[in-house]
């Protein structure tokens, strides 16, 4: 088996900013040089890990991992509406494979999906039905988290089933880094009553918004807070934009000592770097599944604290 890593950051704002970040075309230069590794590399199989914005998953049902049989993205702001080329077989196998190795994931037959898969399997792979692909969501958004070891048990144990397969497999993590898009997903307790019950039912509730209330909310919000950064109106200090954290958590990735997050307080990293940080399970399960299966250490193609879309940005790759 040949694997590839790529880990990226996500964000709405990429396509709603109002004023250009500096080193814009550097970013976009690493997104496409990635994606033209992609094409070299020519992956028979992608493991995209991802997350959710209350788009698909919701409160009243918030599993910590679940492997999608059958996948359609919506079109949210920064997302790209349209199915997955899921492989059914072979993602009903991985899940059977994964609880035998003792890792209790969900699995689901119409899974939902929001910008936080379809953004960075657009943009690294041409399509989001361009390559097959198993979706593997995991809660970044809504404590209780698992501990990080748990997404690291994870990823390593997708290696194992991936080996069986002989193919070339591209592990794909989206999200991160340092960020808190509270504003936009407020934290149960902290929003109007309608986005509450949303956020909970997913529309069953008579108080929700309905799916299309919800879409245009984003849709306003994510555009209004594009011009509130440009007149400095929301700091990179108010977004928990943290490039020491985030270091921090790039420097122990290139030394591919995956081990050493097992023992990391998520509390304190959110304090740090925000509720965002926590796309990092993303991360951490993708370069398991890349260390696990006899990859190279992970290298650093991109990183800058970039207020102008709401994250700090990184790219992280290795072959």
């Amino acid at each position: 088996m040949q694997t590839r890593l790529i880990c990226a950051s996500h964000s709405p704002l990429l396509y709603c900013y109002k004023k250009e970040p500096e080193r814009w075309a550097e970013l976009q230069h690493a997104f496409q040089a990635q994606a033209e590794a992609i094409r070299a590399f020519d992956p028979e199989l992608v493991v995209a890990f991802g997350s959710d914005h209350f788009n698909g998953f919701f409160l009243k049902m918030m599993p910590a991992f679940c492997v999608g049989f059958q996948a359609t993205a919506v079109g949210d702001i920064g997302g790209f509406p349209g199915s997955l080329d899921v492989p059914e077989d072979l993602a009903k196998a991985l899940a059977d494979d994964l609880r035998k190795e003792k890792i209790d994931t969900a699995v689901s037959y119409r899974m939902t999906v929001d910008h936080a898969f379809s953004q960075t399997i657009h943009l690294m792979l041409g399509g989001l039905s361009a390559r097959p692909v198993i979706p593997v969501f995991i809660n970044c958004i809504t404590p209780p988290f698992v501990p990080f070891v748990r997404s690291r048990l994870l990823g390593e144990a997708v290696a194992r089933f991936s080996a069986k397969l002989k193919k070339r497999v591209l592990f794909l993590a989206s999200g991160g880094m340092s960020h808190h898009p509270t504003r936009y997903y407020p934290a149960l307790g902290d929003g109007e009553e309608p986005v509450e019950a949303w956020q909970i039912s997913g529309g069953d509730d008579p108080k929700s918004l309905t799916r299309q209330q919800w879409l245009e909310r984003l849709y306003h919000m994510h555009h209004e807070g594009a011009e509130m950064i440009a007149r400095g109106e929301r700091t990179a200090v108010q977004m928990h934009l943290n490039a020491q954290a985030d270091h921090r958590f790039l420097n122990t990735m290139q030394q591919n000592m995956l081990d050493e997050y097992d023992a990391w307080d998520q509390n304190t990293l959110i304090a740090e770097a925000g509720i965002g940080s926590m796309e990092l399970h993303t991360w951490i399960a993708a370069a398991a599944a890349h260390r696990q299966a006899g990859g190279n250490s992970p290298r650093i193609s991109f990183y800058e604290v970039m207020p102008e879309i709401g994250i700090a940005a990184g790219v992280v790759y290795a072959d």
